[in-house]
């Protein structure tokens, strides 16, 4: 992905559409997690490529929200987009990571707001605005027996209450919420949601007192009750990821339905996901044969497929990844030669050399879903050039990974710059995704 790409993926607008019974509200998005503060192109692209194989091992291998006081340090940090949400009376603004792999709501909270590792572009870690819960009439902290404090830490224990027969003042918990690019500390509160044509009172959200590479909140749209659409009770959510300009406008949705999420006690977080049951990919037309057991998820929560805003290159596990970039290599391998220093360099592949072309000629790369969907990427989102050069695939792996067997967690896990100028519906009544190719902007 070229430097501009890299750009235009954190620096344009998109608009998210939030629905109800009986309300519509639309939230303007901006930039999301700046790039952190590297000297060349090639770190850049190699943090990013990097920094989605990071994300893909944490949503594989969740961690469980602990009460901590001791938080580890990430040194890697994720790109996504962002939408801006007013809490509290009167209402302050924050900016928030739209994020649809977890469910939590929190925001950085109170004078004494650290941030570790927060060193980005754009970004003073000394100077992070933050949410005053002092300045806030509707602030109230939420109670250790209230059942609200067990969305986050389903086993907590109120010793305080236990002891005390007439009533009970402790505060839920302390909890350490867990990210592939870093984690925060906070006190869960709740607050009031102000929008331009809603409110929602009681509304239970994260007062973090301490990240790690976390320098906005994170706005949590997953399936638990925790999350943003739960709690406003919203039927269906809808987002535009835009790029540079691309592809052509169709006016038909396409829907897959939602497939049933594992239900492993080992990893609970696996139930916050939206997985979807994808049959095949294919390149050029060309089915790659996937396995079976990378397709659909086992009652463990190995292989399947996942829809997350904020991962940012699609992750496949190597198998599945040597099918496809394979293929793309014997393909456009007849006409192109490998760019191996490139891909060395970028951490991205496969790479092409084009340095004597005018044109560069790619096969469509295409995922089938159980239903008849099918969603053919517009080509720059899964090639682009790197340099004058060259042309790389835009997909990552765990080069680690070797072996055929399925790993834990989900084997693809679809990212947002492969969503780029496709309209992405979240069907909650009816339980689908859709989607459909269209030119996103700040319109």
């Amino acid at each position: 992905m070229p430097s501009s790409s890299l750009l235009s993926l954190f620096s344009l607008l998109c608009l998210l559409s939030l629905s109800s019974a009986h309300t519509v509200v639309t939230l303007s998005t901006s930039p999301s997690a700046p790039a952190p503060r590297l000297s060349n192109p090639w770190q850049r692209l190699n943090h990013l490529a990097t920094a989605s194989a990071t994300r893909a091992h944490h949503l594989k291998h969740p961690q469980a929200n602990t009460s901590a006081v001791k938080v580890p340090i990430f040194s890697h940090g994720y790109g996504g987009y962002s939408i801006s949400l007013s809490f509290g009376t009167p209402p302050q603004t924050l900016s928030f990571l739209l994020d649809t792999g977890s469910s939590l709501v929190w925001f950085p909270c109170t004078d004494s707001f650290s941030c570790s590792s927060c060193n980005f572009i754009g970004v003073d870690p000394a100077n992070i605005t933050t949410f005053l819960p002092r300045l806030s009439s509707s602030t109230k902290i939420v109670g250790c027996t209230d059942p609200k404090c067990r969305w986050i830490s389903p086993n907590v224990q109120c010793d305080g209450c236990r002891k005390n027969s007439t009533g009970c003042n402790e505060s839920c918990p302390l909890f350490r919420a867990n990210y592939g690019s870093g984690s925060t500390t906070a006190l869960l509160i709740s607050e009031t949601l102000i929008l331009p044509e809603k409110s929602v009172e009681n509304f239970i959200v994260g007062c973090s007192i301490f990240a790690s590479t976390e320098p906005s909140g994170i706005a949590g749209f997953g399936r638990a009750p925790d999350s943003l659409p739960a709690q406003m009770g919203l039927k269906r959510f809808s987002y535009c990821l835009p790029a540079a300009p691309a592809s052509t406008e169709g006016a038909r949705i396409n829907y897959t339905p939602f497939s049933k999420n594992p239900t492993t006690p080992k990893h609970p977080a696996y139930k916050e996901y939206y997985y979807v049951t994808l049959q095949k990919i294919t390149v050029g037309g060309v089915d790659v044969r996937v396995p079976f057991k990378f397709l659909v998820a086992d009652a463990e929560g190995r292989g399947g497929t996942i829809v997350d805003s904020g991962t940012t290159l699609t992750f496949m596990e190597n198998p599945v990844y040597e099918l496809v970039a394979g293929e793309l290599e014997k393909q456009v391998g007849k006409n192109y030669s490998r760019a191996a220093e490139v891909e060395n360099l970028s951490g991205l592949g496969p790479c092409f050399k084009v340095s004597d072309e005018k044109s560069f000629t790619v096969p469509e790369l295409a995922f089938h879903f159980k239903g008849g969907a099918k969603m053919a990427l517009p080509v720059e989102n899964y090639f682009s050039p790197l340099v004058d050069s060259a042309m790389c695939m835009t997909i990552t792996t765990d080069r680690g990974g070797g072996g055929g067997g399925v790993g834990q967690g989900p084997a693809i896990i679809f990212g947002n710059y492969q969503q780029q100028n496709i309209y992405m519906e979240y069907d909650l009544e009816n339980e689908r995704l859709g989607f459909r190719k269209q030119v996103c902007n700040n319109k």
